[in-house]
């Protein structure tokens, strides 16, 4: 890439990896961005990727052309490289990173290298959480962007944070990002110092990844960096203590909850939400934010989720009207516990996003009398406590998957009562889906004012291609119903 006088001379824009050998591990969807940024920032950029198939050669040439180096088929670390960027999803035992570590080069990950080459009044609010990051950015965005901030909600939701940090075709650049931060992705970031953050919860998730769920709690709590303003989850114990161990005790702590807030908390009095936090006599007044029904759906969960991007908003000085039009604006992401249909008197619920016990029990709590539709990956994780919490709202349970074994175990020790079946695979020349019969599975042991509730507590990879496509199928099974 040439070099242009004026780029040292502007003190507008310092270009501190000009020249670097950086080493890109990883085409994922983090990889070819991270990669066009450091190029555009004057790199020598080596991308590389152990797979070599029509899904990453397209994308490898394609950078090549933008003048990156490639390496397809090996993860080998390059000759003078002085920086890995890592793709989140590698684990920190992956050879290149056990040998960049060992050869004392530095890794990070995509958001810790956008947070070096931001610019410096954008401000950060940051969301961790095994459960609800996705829906709290999102809402989050939405209250900054009535109030009239430029936000934009970046991470696992659109827009790589990598690209949010430098400035779009006509130049501009965003004022405040809603940032969904992954244990990965914290786990890798260093000397990320949001302004303000929260821990919205923590359940068993990816700990095969990070070696037990200290280590993934923790890594959350990194987002509790110095001077960054610490907002909290009161029903959540690792929220609380993360807040308490890993945060800065010399910033704010300010809890969430789903009843009467404290002075210094958000929460609920009768159908409203109101602030006793960010107003100017916390002991003695409360700002109303907005009522329930703005929040869609109002399960428990939700309003949690509600709750900890209105602290955050408010953190930055957003008007409490803005809270309530930025929730009003919100549109619900598809298959979270998604109303499908009513047939014979039973709703249809699609929450084919809860991928992991901790989402399906805020799901299956948010209803009475439940067909529960489970089962497809649980990438290790433990279904005895969800089983023993949905006992009592159980009527039937339809499960389908590779470890559906795992899950009727753990009802069977903790709802033996509960009518149990299992579809393995589409009856042969019916033409009718898999779908179709789990479907019809569900419709048979469900009765009038029944939620029949699709919420595996697992991936999906094992029958479908994601989350999604198993949620679409649910509902095009459903309305195919009599």
């Amino acid at each position: 890439m040439a070099h242009h006088a004026s780029d040292t001379e502007n003190p507008g824009t310092p270009r501190p990896l000009e020249g670097r050998r950086v080493c890109v591990a990883g085409l994922g969807v983090s990889g070819p961005p991270v990669a066009r940024a450091l190029l555009a920032q004057g790199a020598r950029v080596t991308v590389v990727d152990g797979r070599d198939d029509d899904t990453v050669r397209p994308v490898a040439a394609k950078l090549r052309e933008e003048g990156a180096e490639v390496v397809l088929g090996d993860t080998p670390l390059p000759e003078d490289c002085d920086l890995v960027v890592t793709s989140p999803g590698w684990r920190p035992d992956s050879p290149l990173l056990v040998r960049a570590a060992e050869a004392g080069i530095e890794v990070v990950g995509d958001v810790e290298l956008a947070w070096r080459l931001k610019p410096a009044d954008q401000v950060w609010l940051g969301v961790t959480g095994t459960n609800g990051k996705t829906t709290t950015v999102r809402m989050l965005e939405a209250m900054l962007r009535a109030d009239g901030r430029d936000a934009l909600a970046v991470g696992n939701v659109g827009t790589p944070v990598i690209e949010a940090v430098l400035p779009d075709e006509a130049g501009r650049l965003h004022d405040v990002l809603a940032v969904e931060l992954s244990s990965f992705q914290l786990h890798w970031s260093s000397s990320l110092r949001p302004h303000a953050a929260t821990v919205l919860n923590v359940a068993p998730d990816h700990l095969d990844w990070h070696g037990g769920l200290d280590p993934y709690a923790r890594a959350k709590g990194r987002i509790f960096a110095p001077g960054t303003l610490r907002v909290v989850n009161t029903a959540d114990a690792w929220s609380t203590r993360l807040a308490e161990e890993e945060g800065d005790p010399h910033t704010p702590l300010v809890g969430f909850r789903l009843d009467t807030p404290r002075a210094g908390e958000v929460g609920v009095v009768e159908d409203l939400l109101v602030d006793r936090a960010f107003v100017p006599e916390p002991h003695t007044s409360a700002e109303e934010l907005a009522g329930l029904a703005d929040v869609r759906p109002a399960a428990p969960h939700n309003v949690a989720n509600a709750l900890a991007a209105a602290a955050l908003a408010r953190s930055v000085g957003v008007a409490p009207a803005s809270v309530r039009a930025g929730l009003a604006a919100f549109e619900p992401e598809p298959h979270r516990i998604a109303f499908v249909a009513s047939v014979g008197g039973v709703d249809y619920v699609d929450d084919s996003k809860a991928t992991n016990p901790h989402a399906a029990a805020a799901s299956l709590g948010s209803y009475p009398s439940v067909v529960w539709i489970a089962g497809g990956l649980l990438k290790g994780a433990e279904v005895d406590d969800l089983a023993a919490m949905a006992a009592g709202r159980l009527r039937g349970a339809v499960l389908i998957g590779a470890d559906r074994a795992r899950l009727r175990e753990a009802l069977s020790g903790h709802a033996p009562e509960v009518p149990v079946l299992e579809v393995g695979g589409p009856a042969a020349d019916t033409g009718r889906t898999v779908m179709d019969e789990v479907v019809a599975a569900a419709a048979s042991l469900a009765e009038e004012g029944d939620t029949v509730l699709l919420a595996p507590a697992a991936a999906s990879m094992d029958m479908f291609t994601n989350y999604h496509e198993r949620g679409r199928l649910f509902a095009e099974a459903v309305n195919r119903l009599p």
